[in-house]
């Protein structure tokens, strides 16, 4: 081909059709975008629907060389009424079982895009680590296929050990008692690279007594394909996981840490991308101004759950009540199906309490928040995006976490780095109340917050020209995703 642009390596990446996954994998994108990859993203059609609704896509027709895809996800359509996250286990079961015959038909579309000249032929797939069917795919096309994964190393390692812990009879749980018996805090000091881990520090599907727990096999199943992956990477640093790392290397082809993404692309030139998001929900961009209006530096606490977390009206109460009462300043995301089984409502009596100082927003561009000079304290769910925006941003943290592998990503915060405290899960308002004022005001979230500005300047090295995360993406474009002839 003569046209040197046709000459450009072509990448398919897949992510996980949620949120969380979507949002590390579309960052990947961008960097290999930037160093002259031909990219193909791939969506849900339900997803790419969100996307053109939240307006993330809006500068999407002046770029050459990314191109977005769809296929379907399988679901009813009943599970389509509404702009919300789809349910977890339903959405498991349809990647499994629906998505191998559309996207081998997708590829097979490329692949004839190529032949008549129109695009790069593929030269690689870039899937999320939860999709079983993509390493087939790639087999029977014969090309290298990257996993990666949007979750911590650590959290990786933990899935990594489930069916050891299957074999040793550890889990699941015997019956309901040992959740609250003490048994979730057995040791797990014999599992290399999980130093002081606990039964509760593991990914929360663990926490079941049905021996045939779909989303504890789904896990293992994913480790067991974890060894078929041309390289692993994930969304992290040597810097802030090289215990678990190391583990990880021994027991995996090719790991390669290319993260945080945040503080990599953040040192990167700026490009037609900079503009192109990945949100599903529209943007509320109403905060930062609202931030920028005689807020003083540190003073704001930053509240999210992240895009999957729900909770009940009483326990959003309790965090409504806690923050009110520590008299700080803050702004709290709340999404449309944040509260099980309805809308929120929040009596008059606490608005008119915090009147002068709260401000609730749907949804916000999360990094430009959490960089905003104000932003002293995030209270979290402990997704892992959350966690290495969090850290990039340099603002220490509350955690509260959910579910899947956020009480792992609580564990590295509060135990590991220093750079957070934990609530409890049967949330009370005058606990929050006293661990925001603590963060915000107190010794311990002094202490934390120079803990977490050392780490954010150790990872932008990682990122930077000559770390070990720029030389490990450098590697994995050399070495795994071959350059077209």
């Amino acid at each position: 081909m003569s046209n040197p642009s046709e000459r450009r390596p072509h990448a398919v990446l897949i992510p996980y059709p949620v949120q969380g996954h979507i949002n590390p994998l579309f960052r990947l994108a961008k960097l290999l975008h930037l160093r002259g990859f031909h990219i193909t993203f791939v969506h849900t059609e339900y997803n790419y629907k969100r996307l053109l609704n939240s307006r993330a896509l809006k500068a999407l027709q002046n770029l050459p060389h990314f191109h977005f895809e769809t296929i379907p996800d399988g679901l009813p359509l009943t599970d389509h009424a509404v702009n919300v996250t789809q349910d977890t286990l339903s959405l498991c079961k349809s990647v499994r079982d629906n998505f191998l015959p559309p996207f081998r038909q997708l590829l097979a579309t490329l692949n004839h895009s190529a032949i008549a000249g129109l695009t790069p032929p593929l030269t690689a797939l870039v899937s999320d680590f939860s999709l079983t069917f993509t390493t087939q795919a790639a087999q029977e096309l014969a090309l290298p296929i990257l996993l990666f994964s949007p979750a911590s190393a650590t959290s990786l390692l933990s899935i990594m050990n489930l069916r050891t812990l299957s074999d040793k009879a550890i889990i699941p749980l015997k019956d309901e008692g040992y959740l609250t018996n003490g048994y979730l805090d057995t040791k797990l000091d014999w599992i290399p690279g999980l130093k002081n881990f606990r039964l509760k520090d593991l990914p929360g599907y663990i926490r079941t007594t049905d021996p045939n727990n779909f989303m504890l096999k789904y896990l293992i199943d994913l480790a067991d394909n974890m060894l078929k992956a041309s390289a692993i990477v994930i969304n992290t640093s040597d810097e802030l996981e090289s215990e678990a790392l190391k583990a990880l290397s021994s027991m995996l082809p090719s790991v390669h840490p290319i993260g945080p993404f945040p503080s990599f692309l953040n040192q990167s030139p700026q490009s037609d991308l900079e503009s192109l998001g990945s949100n599903l929900w529209k943007e509320d961009t109403e905060c930062l101004e609202w931030l920028n209006k005689s807020k003083e530096p540190n003073s704001v606490v930053y509240v999210n759950f992240g895009s999957i977390t729900v909770m009940s009206a009483e326990k959003l109460l309790e965090f409504a009540w806690g923050l009110a009462n520590s008299k700080r300043p803050f702004l709290w995301i709340i999404r449309p199906d944040l509260v099980i089984g309805g809308s929120v409502i929040l009596s008059s009596e606490f608005v008119n309490e915090i009147s002068d100082r709260g401000l609730i927003a749907s949804w916000c561009p999360q990094e430009e928040v959490l960089n905003h000079p104000s932003i002293g304290g995030f209270l979290t769910h402990c997704g892992w995006n959350s966690t290495v925006e969090s850290i990039c941003a340099g603002v220490p943290m509350l955690c509260w976490p959910f579910f899947a592998d956020q009480p792992t990503n609580c564990r590295s915060i509060c135990s590991e780095w220093g750079i957070g405290i934990e609530i409890d899960t049967d949330v009370k308002r005058e606990e929050v109340e006293k661990n925001v004022i603590e963060l915000m005001l107190g010794e311990k979230g002094k202490q934390m917050r120079q803990k977490v500005m050392q780490l954010k300047k150790k990872v932008e090295e990682d990122t930077r020209s000559g770390g070990l995360s720029y030389m490990n993406l450098d590697k994995v474009i050399s070495e795994v995703l071959p350059k077209q002839n």
